[in-house]
């Protein structure tokens, strides 16, 4: 039973007939296989592999795979995907894998094929998700499959924990833990375009064979430290469905705007709206309709009439004219007579007092001293905004002062707040000091 497949090209760039799919009693479930064998085809295809990949392009086969992995005790994931040309990401690559050996790309671009068995695998709560940098992948399966994972583990989360910096790539934690190195030449690859090659056929399956056992080693290291549960802490919050809702009506958050002047959010929620209802409705980049500038331009100085529209140096000429210039004319109305919107969060509230510059930089050095003494990334601790509050002492909200991150720092942060530690140099290196009480 031959096919070709669309994924797979040969050497006349069309798709090649000569991969079969092969069938029997070894191949268990996994009844699907592509076997691209280094003799295949006698030398004609383009492409030749050693050993097995699996290549999914039906609902048939991905029911077999899902099946398959049903027993698995974790599943690593990840997805290729293009945006930059569309609002809605275009899933255009699955790929997964299992401990024991099971990998397999899925193509959700195959004619016909149905994703519901993928989802459903994701839904199972017996088996663990492991991505690395999940929140682009989980948004895509929350949208399109109406899903979440759960339970999860982001590697690139974890690494912060186990001590391999703030934003530790797929490619490092490979290097490090797996001992290999990835081939990243065909990562900014046309996904979408058909027939695929072996380069871009091979890194993206490296992309999950890798993190099995990347996951494996983080696990040990997390038992060996206790820190699983800080782990847990953060993954958390990757599992809220409202980090992936694209509500329209809070599309104005997203420009993070300075101030909490009621007339001009108003105005800026309506531009907002109008821009992401247009966004999503033409399958757009936002940027495409109507770029930020000329939002916040607009909500600071709204124009009376097509003419003033046309003067704002941020809106395209001829775009009054357009309709998109009249949809905009309408919600620049809108906002006229609109309330705020609910939610206001000014960027840089209003503190008790401006922390002090020097007060500052020692937070963040004994930072720096106490995350490098347990290996952790300082981000994780505390961010900017924490360390800043915690300077001019209001201490609402910073989560540095709760759970282990009061233990590691938010702690000590009080006590060298309260002139009960101190930061020296001892043999030219900064140390913490504990001062004696002179009571």
């Amino acid at each position: 039973m031959a096919s070709g497949h669309p994924l797979v090209k040969g050497k006349t760039g069309q798709r090649n007939p000569g991969f079969p799919r092969t069938f029997g009693a070894a191949d268990g479930p996994g009844a699907g296989t592509w076997k691209i064998a280094r003799l295949l085809l006698r030398g004609t295809a383009r492409i030749r592999y050693d050993g097995f990949m699996r290549i999914v392009e039906n609902t048939a086969d991905l029911e077999a795979l899902a099946q398959e992995l049903s027993g698995a005790p974790y599943i690593a994931l990840d997805t290729e995907f293009m945006r930059d040309q569309t609002y809605w990401p275009k899933l255009c690559l699955i790929q997964v894998a299992a401990p024991g050996g099971t990998a397999a790309i899925v193509d959700p671009l195959a004619e016909g094929i149905d994703l519901a068995p993928f989802y459903a695998l994701l839904a199972r709560t017996d088996i663990v998700k492991v991505l690395h940098a999940a929140r682009q992948d989980i948004e895509i399966f929350a949208q399109q499959g109406g899903v979440i994972p759960d339970p999860l583990f982001d590697t690139q989360i974890a690494a912060m924990v186990c001590g391999f910096g703030d934003a530790a790539s797929y490619e490092t934690l490979a290097r490090k833990l797996a001992k290999v190195e990835i081939d990243k030449s065909a990562r900014y690859s046309d996904w979408s375009h058909r027939p695929l090659n072996k380069r871009q056929l091979e890194y993206a399956m490296a992309d999950v064979t890798h993190l099995c056992t990347i996951y494996e080693a983080m696990t040990k290291m997390l038992a060996r430290t206790g820190r699983a549960s800080w782990v847990e802490e953060e993954i958390a919050a990757l599992r809220d469905p409202a980090l992936y809702r694209l509500d329209p009506r809070e599309a104005w958050k997203r420009l993070k705007p300075r101030t909490s002047n009621k007339r001009f959010l108003a105005m800026l929620a309506a531009l907002a709206e109008w821009r992401e209802r247009e966004a999503q409705t033409r399958d757009m980049p936002r940027g495409r309709v109507l770029k930020d500038e000329a939002l916040t331009e607009i909500a600071a100085h709204p124009p009376e009439n097509p003419e003033a529209l046309e003067r704002i140096r941020a809106v395209p000429k001829g775009f009054a004219a357009s309709r998109l210039g009249k949809g905009l004319l309408e919600a620049i109305e809108l906002g006229r007579h609109a309330p705020a919107p609910e939610g206001v969060e000014p960027r840089s509230p209003q503190r008790r007092r401006e922390p002090n510059p020097g007060a500052v930089d020692l937070l963040k050095t004994l930072l720096r001293l106490k995350a490098e003494e347990i290996g952790v990334a300082p981000r994780l601790i505390a961010n900017s905004e924490d360390i800043e509050k915690l300077a001019a002492q209001d201490d609402d909200g910073v989560a540095a002062l709760h759970g282990w991150r009061a233990e590691v720092f938010g702690n000590d942060a009080l006590a060298l707040r309260k002139g009960e530690l101190a930061i020296a140099l001892e043999d030219g290196d900064a140390v913490v000091v504990e001062l004696e009480d002179e009571r």
